[in-house]
């Protein structure tokens, strides 16, 4: 089952144009209203945000 907590998806980044945190996944109309209502509910994209993970796979 998929997350909602946006704030610890890797997904989820600052956007430093529009001074904001958003979603960097393409989402259709419909999924972006959602996200901005709020009512996103079981995302089929959230990716939990593993700051250590992230580097390891740079690396």
């Amino acid at each position: 089952m998929a997350q909602t907590n946006c704030e610890s998806c890797m997904n989820y980044e600052y956007d430093e144009d529009y001074d904001c945190y958003i979603c960097t996944k393409d989402l259709d109309e419909d999924e972006m209203i959602r996200f901005i209502r709020g009512e996103f509910k079981d995302c089929p994209y959230y990716r939990f945000g593993d700051e250590y993970q992230i580097v390891k796979e740079q690396i």
